[in-house]
């Protein structure tokens, strides 16, 4: 069967309008078109769908059955593109998106409170991950996209950088080092909070140390940045973080400065699956997260 949707136009046109001419009228084609469309809808449905008086054209039995289902096909047809079109235009759809717990909330809020003035019927699912579980997610579909410092490689992600992270010290806002920009050399003999190992951040750090001929044992070792900063916070050292940790640090008592000669940055990047599509939606969410990083969302120093 090759029903076409241009003769299930025609025949609810003309079962409306009760004549080819109207119907013909309102579909802008030919009067003999649209009898042409109704001939090949019977002749493909096996049935007479129209008697043909001279005055008026009135639906068969067949004819009226036809039309409810027909209408109703035609409605949820409709309704279908104006969904497909809704998604285009990001007036609906929902976005997942992962990151570390500390990025989310130092990036996300204010680019998510954006997005949601430009397209409020889109939802935002924000999943606070670690680095390798935000590229398992986005890499098995359970997350559209993610952003964070990862690193090289990863099989099956695309990545586009958004921004660049600098490390920052950390320090009492009393310490020596709180009131002037620190180098690498100035960490000599200081009490440190670090990482651990297992963190990409431990490893820049520790390079860079060695670079400066200074000794990197730290003198505490911690998983979670929230928790290195309120060590730091409590007179236990001073900790060498990324500039996003400034966010949290803003609600602690304690002071931030660059890091320089050399200046150890690192890219935050949007990664989503390799050869899937962004969808309109999550592709709007990366326009407003450049906006964002654009405008420095930090606060870092220059």
């Amino acid at each position: 069967m090759n029903i076409t949707l241009r003769q299930l136009r025609a025949f609810l046109a003309v079962a409306q309008d009760g004549s080819f001419t109207n119907a013909a009228e309102r579909l802008h084609i030919t009067q003999s078109a649209a009898s042409g469309l109704i001939r090949e809808l019977e002749a493909e449905i096996g049935l007479r769908l129209f008697d043909r008086t001279t005055r008026r054209v009135e639906p068969t039995e067949a004819g009226r059955e036809f039309r409810v289902s027909a209408a109703r096909l035609l409605g949820e047809l409709d309704h279908a593109v104006q969904d497909a079109q809704a998604l285009a235009e990001r007036r609906r759809g929902r976005v997942t998106i992962a990151a570390p717990p500390l990025l989310a909330a130092a990036m996300l809020p204010g680019a998510i409170a954006t997005f949601g003035q430009r397209f409020p019927d889109v939802r935002i699912a924000v999943r606070d991950l670690r680095t390798d579980e935000i590229m398992a997610a986005v890499n098995s579909g359970a997350a559209d996209c993610g952003i964070g410092t990862f690193p090289p490689g990863g099989e099956g992600i695309e990545r586009s950088e958004l921004m660049t992270d600098t490390l920052m010290l950390f320090c009492g806002r009393d310490h020596a080092l709180a009131a002037r920009r620190a180098n690498w050399s100035d960490l000599r003999g200081q009490t440190l909070i670090a990482l651990t190992r297992e963190s990409g951040l431990r490893v820049l750090i520790d390079r860079a140390l060695d670079a400066a001929r200074v000794a990197g044992d730290p003198a505490f070792e911690v998983t979670q940045i929230t928790t290195a900063i309120a060590m730091v916070e409590a007179g236990l050292g001073i900790a060498v973080l990324p500039a996003y940790a400034r966010a949290l640090a803003r609600l602690f008592a304690i002071a931030s400065a660059p890091i320089e000669a050399p200046r150890v940055s690192r890219p935050i990047s949007f990664i989503r699956q390799r050869g899937r599509s962004l969808s309109p939606a999550a592709a709007g969410l990366l326009e407003v997260l450049r906006d964002h990083a654009a405008g420095d969302p930090f606060g870092e120093p220059g």
